[in-house]
């Protein structure tokens, strides 16, 4: 794991000092990435630099170093992340007579790539990854993002030059870079909480999408092209829908692709544990390590003292009950208020998903223990998890005349009581029966009610700001693959089109945009090992009614967790990872926010409306309303702009 940058000058204006101070430059811009060391390598006559700021995690010695060149001297790498089955490439390369320096996944996937193509190496290789590979026999630079999108990649072409890097940071640390604000971007944003791929929050930059490699050479503009398209995966695993389950063969061979996925990412050359919440995702992965491993696993928890925040008590459960070495911390708002300085240097671009607070401290406690952290990421969208696939499938059920006044008439009755009421009627029934939060939900879902279209409903289950032209009239917003029609015809169930439609956006942009950031903001290494390639293409041939079985999502999931930890230790109204932000922005976050959000706060730049923010505020504050998550996204966006002087 590490961090890259680099440069691809066709002008060649830059000799090799000059090569080596730029993507210094860039590297140093992104240090935590790799504590451990940095590697730099360029060619002046060709105008190329590869910077690698380097966190050892497979063979700590000098032959892991990279930038790294192939035997033949044809092929120069720089890359991050990790390739874990490179045990399993490393023995054809022995059997062909290769002599390997030393024991990296570097090594192994470089001298592959010289001796069967980038493309055939792609098609080998498990992991999660951003690659820079210079070609010097054809002059030509590739860069490859990891299938999901588990691992970064900005980039910025000027039809000159061609600079990268795994953050924002690393491309803003050139000299002469100029970074103008994507107004178009800005209005994705609001509607997301994060700027959507391919765009950048600014008009220079780009993400390379994830499967792609993109590629350019001694002429002409880089060119971009697939090596595994998750879309067409889908589809093809949607063809399979109509064949016979059997349910016990269906889940022993889950079993044994997850067992498999975890084993491969427990393989490190330094301390490693996992992030457990309680949930089934994490619950799952910790469980198949100790399984896999003849010692105690360490794990990490995060707490809230907050009623209906706190998971800390069920992890603690699945902990003992797995004989983990557990550590817990209880977050307070002290804690917050303290992270809040940093949020916009960690996340260079808009970003507002407020469980980055506990993700990051969370990383910074296994740091302390560990350099590498597994996590749960990935169960809900590969497998039917989260509450809005079964809301969209409920809510379009009763598309019809009579249906739809039952739907507004049960709206109403929602709204006739605040959220706070219904969570204090919720407290008169069992616990383990209520979904937490009750009176927040219910109120979401009388949103949703004058809805009829599933395509809507799903828009505005994923949207912060639904209407981003309410309160920022001017910049037209950026209409990406959450209008594309066509997917109707590809996926036709609802439920389904929105489990693709998160794999292809919330999942890389915002879960994975998360994890990445707040681990490697302390140089931890973080694994998704729901997200193998193989698992999520096997996820897909198996039909929405077997995930949701039982009227509840990741059956497949909740029967192999079974088989380790008894059922009573994690079925559980489904949480996620919330913090009681909006209890925190009423009361000791209110001095921040108050500042962020007053009249001339909000005028400053000319893209915000004020009057609607400051009545989503006011509303807010007086409990009324709970308006975290569109508040949120105004915050981190005005701390965001301050920060980066924009």
């Amino acid at each position: 794991m590490c961090g890259i940058a680099g440069l691809f000058d066709r002008t060649r204006s830059l000799n090799d000092t000059g090569l080596r101070h730029a993507v210094q430059a860039m590297c140093d811009a992104i240090a935590h990435r790799g504590p451990d060391g940095e590697g730099f390598w360029t060619r002046a006559e060709h105008g190329v630099a590869l910077g690698h700021r380097r966190l050892a995690v497979i063979d700590l010695t000098p032959t892991g170093f990279q930038p790294m060149t192939s035997a033949d001297g044809r092929w120069t790498i720089a890359f991050n992340g990790e390739f874990y089955n490179h045990d399993q490439l490393r023995a054809p390369l022995l059997a062909q007579g290769v002599k390997l320096r030393g024991t990296s996944d570097t090594e192994v996937f470089v001298e592959t790539v010289a001796r069967q193509g980038l493309a055939a190496a792609l098609e080998r290789v498990i992991g999660m990854f951003t690659i820079a590979l210079w070609d010097a026999a054809d002059r030509r630079l590739f860069l490859v993002r990891d299938r999901l999108g588990v691992k970064p990649l900005y980039y910025a072409w000027n039809g000159r030059r061609i600079a990268f890097g795994s953050e924002l940071k690393a491309l803003r640390a050139l000299p002469d870079g100029q970074w103008t604000l994507d107004e178009s971007a800005f209005a994705s944003y609001l509607r997301h909480g994060y700027v959507p791929a391919p765009a950048s929050i600014y008009r220079e930059a780009r993400k390379l999408p994830p499967g792609s490699i993109l590629e350019l050479g001694p002429d002409g503009d880089p060119t971009i092209s697939t090596f595994w398209d998750f879309r067409a995966h889908a589809i093809a695993g949607r063809a399979q829908w109509g064949r016979r389950i059997d349910p016990a063969s269906e889940i022993e061979r889950l079993d044994g692709l997850l067992r498999d996925s975890v084993k491969l990412r427990m393989v490190s050359d330094v301390p490693i544990g996992a992030f457990l919440s309680g949930g089934i995702d994490s619950s799952l992965v910790v469980a198949l390590m100790q399984a896999q491993s003849p010692r105690p696993v360490r794990t990490f928890t995060i707490g809230f003292r907050e009623p209906g925040y706190d998971e800390a008590r069920d992890a603690a459960e699945v902990a003992r009950h797995l004989g983990t070495d557990h550590t817990e911390h209880y977050l307070a708002p002290e804690d917050a208020i303290a992270l809040i300085p940093g949020l916009s240097h960690t996340w260079d671009e808009p970003f507002a998903d407020p469980s980055q607070i506990p993700t990051a401290l969370v990383s910074a406690m296994a740091r302390k223990h560990v350099t590498v952290a597994l996590s749960g990421d990935g169960g809900d969208e590969g497998f039917a998890g989260y509450n809005r696939y079964s809301w969209i499938e409920n809510l379009t059920r009763f598309d019809s005349p009579a249906g739809r006044i039952a739907r507004r008439t049960a709206a109403g009755a929602i709204r006739l009581l605040s959220p706070a009421a219904w969570d204090s009627i919720a407290r008169l029934l069992p616990e383990d029966r209520v979904p937490r939060r009750i009176g927040e939900k219910l109120h979401k879902t009388a949103a949703l009610m004058a809805l009829t279209d599933p395509d809507d409903i799903y828009r505005r289950l994923v949207s912060q700001w639904p209407d981003p032209a309410r309160i920022a009239p001017n910049p037209t917003e950026i209409r990406g693959v959450l209008w594309d029609a066509s997917f109707r015809d590809d996926i036709p169930e609802a439920s389904a089109r929105a489990q693709a439609l998160d794999t292809l956006t919330y999942l890389p942009d915002d879960i994975l945009a998360k994890v990445d950031r707040a681990t490697m903001s302390v140089g931890l290494e973080g694994r998704e090992p729901l997200l193998d390639h193989r698992v999520i293409e096997y996820a897909w041939t198996l039909p929405p009614d077997f995930k949701m079985a039982g009227g509840r999502g990741k059956y497949p999931l909740r029967a192999v967790l079974e088989r380790y930890v008894p059922r009573s230790l994690f079925e559980r109204p489904k949480m996620g990872f919330a913090i009681p932000i909006d209890a925190w922005l009423r009361g000791r976050l209110r001095d921040w926010a108050e500042n962020l959000l007053s009249p001339a706060a909000l005028a400053a730049g000319g893209l915000l409306d004020p009057a609607p923010v400051r009545a989503l505020w006011a509303e807010h504050l007086s409990g009324r309303a709970n308006h975290q998550y569109a508040l949120w996204v105004i915050l981190m966006w005005q701390d965001w702009r301050a920060r980066w002087k924009i």
